[in-house]
């Protein structure tokens, strides 16, 4: 788990990048960003900022923020209480993105750990560019070297039943 300083610096961090790609935020959305480690405790590596706009029974609105080279671990969005799992589109802000959904291998992390990223085929995303995850895909995600900004819009967000490759990862802090 994270200590508050540890949580304190990486907003501070994830707000800088929010402001480079002109992402204006209220106090509030910076003091109530939520900073996930997956239950890792290697934010370097491995964590997502996120400002959750609206999530409604319908709809969902967010912003996330990976620093250089951070990565969102492998998961996949199932269904929950008779609802389709999510469907999400990713807007690149800003930086560069490396999305990894199922489908023909088009790249390969060598770091990866056996098993815990199986899905390689590679997706860049830039400013401006967006690409849309159907329900109970697999798929992870890399911001490049200066770190990044993505939009998410989505259908109702339930993030405590994602399913992660990596048994280890928890989603929701306890």
């Amino acid at each position: 788990m994270l200590s508050k300083e540890e949580k304190a610096a990486a907003r501070a961090t994830a707000v800088r990048l929010y402001e480079k790609a002109g992402v204006v935020l209220t106090d509030s959305e910076k003091e109530n960003m939520e900073v996930a480690d997956f239950g890792q405790g290697d934010l370097k590596n491995t964590g997502l900022g996120i400002v959750t706009y609206v999530n409604t029974e319908r709809v969902c609105a967010k912003e996330m923020v990976l620093f250089p080279y951070q990565t969102c671990p492998e998961h996949r969005h199932i269904g929950a209480g008779g609802m389709p799992g999510k469907e999400e589109t990713f807007r690149c802000r800003y930086g560069l993105v490396r999305l990894y959904v199922e489908g023909e291998h088009t790249a390969v992390d060598p770091r990866s750990p056996a098993g815990v990223y199986t899905v390689f085929r590679e997706i860049v995303l830039r400013p401006g560019e967006q690409y849309t995850i159907y329900p109970d895909t697999k798929h992870w995600f890399q911001a490049g070297e200066d770190g990044a900004v993505i939009s998410e819009f989505s259908t109702k967000s339930t993030d405590e039943t994602d399913v992660f490759t990596d048994p280890s990862i928890k989603r929701m802090e306890a």
